[in-house]
């Protein structure tokens, strides 16, 4: 297999990743959550010293700009999208950033340092690094972490579970072309599905179920878990597709504030799809 073409960024000299055009809608929505948020993010930011903080949580984080595919145009990823949104209006107290490839981590973090920043970079795989995380932020600080996985496979249940000790806004990103694509293959018992949503299967009898049924009840079942843990999904799910109608992906908002909630609500796309309809 043909090793592929690394890309690089001419202003800065460092490497970019490549992404499809509709990467900008999804971060609009970092952007504008931040912003939406930062009256409420600025009780938690010291002084006074006893203010526990609010920290930005990234594990799919990649090298912080991007090149849309089959153009010329480079963008800013979503955690510089992130960190200028944020020192535009109250600054997080800390970023905490993962990339499994440590050529991404290293750019990002050199990106981040540029512009002033003092990111908290990893190279771990996401559960690796989302133990390390936990550990290092203060549980009572207000903090956000956007979770934007390449497919299914890197949305173990796990991360949101761990992250669920923490007061954390969640902004998930779920590949439902991922989903409706490889359907059959990810619910073999060991596969994708055993990870991404835990327990399914004493829940979802497939054989039961037209496929379009079967993923509905699924994703039913995954957010039914996600309030388990105390963190609320918000009614409205955007869904994100492509430039001939396909469908690519859904950005779920959770939350234990229902103010949070409600920013979400404020900001999402009010005409894209807000249900996870199949």
């Amino acid at each position: 297999m043909a090793k592929r073409e690394v890309k690089f960024d001419h202003d800065d000299g460092l490497i970019v990743s490549e992404v499809g055009p509709w990467a900008t809608e999804k971060h609009a929505r970092v952007r504008q959550y931040i912003e939406i948020s930062s009256a409420t993010r600025k009780k938690y930011i010291p002084p006074p010293a006893w203010h526990a903080g609010a920290a930005y949580i990234e594990l799919f984080s990649g090298p912080g700009r991007s090149l849309i595919r089959g153009t010329n145009r480079i963008i800013d990823g979503s955690p510089l999208v992130a960190f200028k949104a944020a020192q535009a209006t109250v600054p997080f107290t800390e970023m905490h950033l993962n990339d499994f490839d440590a050529e991404n981590s290293s750019a990002l973090n050199s990106r981040i340092r540029a512009l002033g920043g003092a990111p908290i970079c990893y190279s771990d795989p996401a559960d690796v690094a989302i133990d390390k995380i936990v550990a290092a932020v203060n549980p009572s600080g207000l903090h956000f972490a956007f979770l934007d996985p390449f497919n299914l496979a890197g949305l173990s249940f796990d991360i949101i579970r761990k992250l669920s000790k923490l007061k954390v806004d969640l902004l998930i990103h779920v590949s439902v072309h991922d989903l409706q694509r490889n359907l059959d293959d990810y619910s073999r018992p060991g596969d994708v599905l055993d990870t991404f949503a835990p327990g399914w299967s004493k829940h979802v009898d497939p054989k039961k179920l037209s496929r379009n049924s079967f993923r509905a009840a699924l994703m039913e079942y995954w957010l039914a878990e996600i309030r388990k843990l105390g963190k609320l999904p918000a009614e409205g799910v955007e869904l994100v597709e492509g430039p001939t109608g396909q469908r690519l992906y859904w950005l779920v908002f959770a939350s234990e504030h229902g103010i949070a909630r409600k920013f979400w609500e404020a900001i999402r796309d009010p005409m894209r799809q807000t249900t996870m309809d199949f």
